[in-house]
């Protein structure tokens, strides 16, 4: 097998890039070293695997596992969670950040418990047609809980492509027409090989070829990587999106919310004040978390968690 160089896959592409040179090492490399994470054993189930891929986009999986380990022994299926207030998934959320993905989670296990008898649909079709799941999340519930195959395009896979087959620092800042086809050039032809590729190439770009620092020396595929073989160059495209948090509208929406979380009763406007002194900023974030069905208003200024 040839390695695939840095001009195999350019800006507008003429050739389909061959995969079966990265296939065997990446996977042979992920079955020697992969993390052992509780979404991964058999007993996690499609549900396991939900749960998980909603909690760990765009938060780390340190701050992921004992927050998983609690809302699973809570709430073990879908119906379980689906039987409870929505804004019980809130505060079991807890600090992992985003908590909109709390509610859309809530949500697909009502839909779940409604249209498929309390089961994960194996479908993909059918997946992607639960509320808060979109293209990344029913491919990788496919994959990695069916081993189905599906192209499963997270921040790490997009980045592992980028540099071993198109030969660039970093994947563009929103996925791209040309990364989804990549994408399933790259998949191996049968299932369980494809699904196995897809957990690999994420472990590999969560592990080894890291945004800022990879780890070129233990990679399995540094011999074949365009990027490598190209010298390295500098990402030259657009700068690539920071994510500040101190003094941001997110900062004060988590202050309010983790009052809300504690709180065993409604909270009145007057608690709520105390968390931020710039009372502009305070009454957008409050009134974005509402818009948002994060927090529900009652009547002589008190808040609540929704119950709806």
């Amino acid at each position: 097998m040839t390695a695939i160089s840095a001009s195999a896959v350019p800006a507008a592409a003429s050739s389909d890039p061959d995969g079966a040179a990265l296939h065997r090492p990446v996977i042979d490399w992920f079955d020697a070293h992969a993390r052992d994470l509780p979404w991964r054993r058999p007993e996690a189930g499609a549900w396991g695997v939900m749960v998980s891929e909603f909690m760990l986009q765009q938060t780390p999986v340190n701050r992921v596992l004992p927050v998983y380990e609690q809302w699973l022994a809570r709430w073990p299926r879908p119906a379980d969670l689906a039987a409870e207030p929505p804004g019980e998934a809130v505060r079991a959320w807890g600090r992992l950040g985003y908590p909109r993905r709390a509610l859309r989670l809530h949500g697909a296990a009502a839909a779940i418990r409604e249209r498929h008898g309390g089961d994960v649909p194996r479908d993909h079709a059918q997946l992607l047609a639960l509320p808060g799941v979109g293209e990344y999340t029913a491919a990788a519930v496919a994959s990695f809980a069916y081993g189905q195959r599906h192209p499963v395009l997270d921040t790490n896979v997009r980045r592992v492509f980028a540099r071993a087959v198109s030969g660039a620092q970093y994947p563009p800042n929103a996925t791209t027409a040309a990364e989804r086809k990549l994408a399933r050039l790259l998949l191996p032809e049968e299932e369980p090989t494809a699904a196995r590729w897809a957990a690999a190439t994420m472990e590999l770009g969560a592990l080894i070829c890291t945004a800022r620092t990879p780890d070129c020396a233990r990679c399995p595929i540094a011999a074949l990587c365009a990027w490598r073989q190209a010298g390295s160059p500098e990402h030259d495209g657009p700068p690539r999106r920071g994510q500040t948090y101190a003094g941001t509208d997110r900062q004060v929406r988590g202050k309010l919310l983790a009052v809300l979380r504690e709180a065993v009763t409604p909270v009145p406007q007057t608690t709520l004040d105390q968390v931020w002194d710039e009372p502009v900023q305070r009454a957008r974030a409050l009134d974005g978390l509402v818009s948002d069905g994060l927090v529900e208003p009652l009547s002589g200024g008190l808040y609540r968690l929704p119950l709806t």
